[in-house]
C-alpha cells in the first residue's frame, strides 16, 4: 500500500460485523481464565496484554500504522515527544556512556541531553552538519552509543545529511537516531536512507490539531546489536528471567526491550483516547502535508520580498543552503519557516504582538497558523553559545504556517510588518 492508503487502513482491520472505525478500548487491565496464563505473560509481555502501561489495543493499532509508514519492524507510542526521545536514548545508554548529537536540534532536546542526562552520567558532544567528517569523527569516544539528529531541525530548518551521518555512526558501531517530526514519513523515511531508529513528537503534524501530546519510537530493525557495545540487548536480562532480546526477538530486539524494560519502569504510555485522536490525524496526514507545503511555499516567497526580513530559512527554497539536501531526502517541506527580522529581539517580539490571525503560542505544526520567538521561549535556557550553534539569532521568528486560506495568512503578516 502507498502512504495515503496506509494512513487509512494500516494497523486495524475490522472483522465480520466489527466496527469500521478503530475502537477505543478504554480499559487499564485484561482478564484471564487462569493464574498460570498471567504468569506466562509476565515472563514475556509480548505474548498478550495484561496491563495498559505496557500496551493497549487502540494504541497498538496506531503503533502498527506508524511503523508501517516509516518502514520499521515495530513502534512504541509514548505520552510525549520528549518521552520518546528520552526512552530511545535510555534504551541504549547508561551512566558512563556518551552521545554524539547535532547541535541544530529542538531546545528541549538540547536541555535533555546536556543537563538532565548529564546528571545521570551520560555525556554528550555536539557537532554541526557543516563540520568535516574528521571533526565529527573526533567527537566519538569508546563509550559513544548513538548519534542523534533531526531530519528538519527545529527551528534552524537545516536538513540532516542522513546517509552521511549514518555512515559515520555505523563506522563506529553505533546506530543513528533521527527525529522525523517536521518531515513526517509522508515527506521523508529516514530508515530508507540508513537511519536505525526514528522518533516523533506526534503532538505536531501527525496529530495536527493541537489536541493531545504524544510521541513514538520506531525501530528500523536494521542495526546489528551483536558488536559488543550493547550488552543490555544481547546479554541475559535478569529482570526478565535471563532473556536475551536479540536471541529471542531478532530484528525487533530494540523496540521490544524498550517496551518490556523501559515502559515497564517509566510508564509513559498514552491513553487509548489519545491514540484514537492521533489516528484521526494520521488518516488525513498526506492531504494536509501537501497543503502545508503549498501554503509554506507561498509564504516563504512572500517573506523573501520583505525588506524587514534579513534572512529566511526554508529548505524548499532554491536559494537555501540546504536545498540540495532537501532535494535528496524530502518529497516536500513542512510549513515551518524561520526568518530573522531586522532590529533584533525588540522588533521580532513587536511583530509577534501585532499579528491578528496567527496565534502567539508555544506550539508548532498545527492546522492553525502560529508563531514563536525561540530565543525567549523554547530555547530560553540555552546559553549564547548554544543558541548560535542551534542557528538561532535574537531576531529569529519561527512561523508555523497553517491551513487557513493563504491570502489571509499573507494579509496578516503584511499588516504586522506595517506596524513595526
Amino acid at each position: 500500500m502507498r502512504d495515503e492508503t496506509k494512513c487509512l487502513h494500516s494497523g486495524y482491520k475490522p472483522g465480520n460485523a466489527e466496527p469500521r472505525v478503530l475502537p477505543i478500548v478504554q480499559s487499564t487491565t485484561y482478564a484471564y481464565d487462569t493464574a498460570e496464563e498471567i504468569a506466562k505473560v509476565f515472563d514475556d509481555p509480548t505474548l498478550s496484554l495484561v496491563y495498559s502501561r505496557f500496551g493497549n489495543p487502540t494504541v497498538m493499532a496506531v503503533e502498527d500504522k506508524i511503523a508501517d509508514l516509516e518502514g520499521g519492524v515495530g513502534a512504541m507510542c509514548t505520552s510525549s515527544g520528549q518521552a520518546a526521545t528520552l526512552l530511545s536514548i535510555l534504551n541504549l545508554c547508561g551512566a558512563g556512556d556518551h552521545i554524539v548529537s547535532l547541535s541544530a536540534i529542538y531546545g528541549g532536546t538540547i536541555n535533555l541531553l546536556s543537563v538532565t542526562l548529564k546528571r545521570l552520567g551520560i555525556d554528550v558532544s555536539f557537532v554541526s552538519g557543516d563540520d568535516t567528517d574528521a571533526q565529527i569523527e573526533a567527537a566519538f569516544t569508546d563509550r559513544t552509543r548513538l548519534v542523534f539528529g533531526e531530519t528538519i531541525a527545529n527551528p534552524a530548518l537545516s536538513v540532516l545529511d542522513i546517509e552521511r551521518f549514518a555512515r559515520i555512526a555505523h563506522a563506529h558501531g553505533v546506530p543513528l537516531i533521527v527525529d522525523n517530526t517536521f518531515a513526517t514519513p509522508v515527506f521523508c523515511k529516514p530508515i530508507g536512507f540508513g537511519a536505525d531508529i526514528v522518533v516523533h513528537s506526534t503532538t505536531k503534524y501527525m496529530d495536527g490539531h493541537a489536541l493531545q501530546n504524544g510521541g513514538v519510537i520506531v525501530d528500523g530493525g536494521t542495526f546489528d546489536w551483536n558488536n559488543g557495545k550493547f550488552p543490555e540487548l544481547t546479554e541475559p536480562d535478569e529482570s526478565y528471567h535471563g532473556i536475551s532480546y536479540t536471541k529471542a526477538y531478532g530484528r525487533a530486539a530494540y523496540i521490544i526491550r524498550a517496551r518490556m524494560n523501559l515502559m515497564r519502569d517509566f510508564g509513559v504510555y498514552p491513553a487509548a483516547h489519545s491514540a484514537f485522536l492521533l489516528n484521526l490525524g494520521l488518516e488525513t496526514l498526506p492531504v494536509r502535508m501537501r497543503q502545508y507545503h503549498e501554503n509554506g511555499m507561498r509564504v516563504a516567497r512572500y517573506l523573501e520580498t520583505q525588506e524587514k526580513v534579513e534572512s529566511i530559512k526554508w529548505p524548499a527554497l532554491p536559494t537555501d543552503k540546504d536545498y540540495a539536501l532537501y532535494q535528496k531526502y524530502l518529497k516536500g517541506c513542512c510549513a515551518v519557516i524561520s526568518f530573522d527580522i531586522a532590529g533584533g529581539r525588540e522588533k521580532a517580539m513587536a511583530f509577534l504582538d501585532a499579528l491578528k490571525l496567527a496565534s502567539n503560542e508555544v506550539h508548532v505544526a498545527d492546522i492553525r497558523t502560529c508563531i514563536l520567538h525561540p530565543a525567549s521561549s523554547t530555547h530560553r535556557q540555552c546559553t549564547p553559545e548554544q543558541l548560535k550553534a542551534a542557528g538561532i539569532d535574537e531576531g529569529l521568528v519561527r512561523l508555523s504556517v497553517g491551513l487557513e486560506n493563504v491570502e489571509d495568512i499573507l494579509a496578516d503578516l503584511q499588516q504586522a510588518f506595517d506596524v513595526i
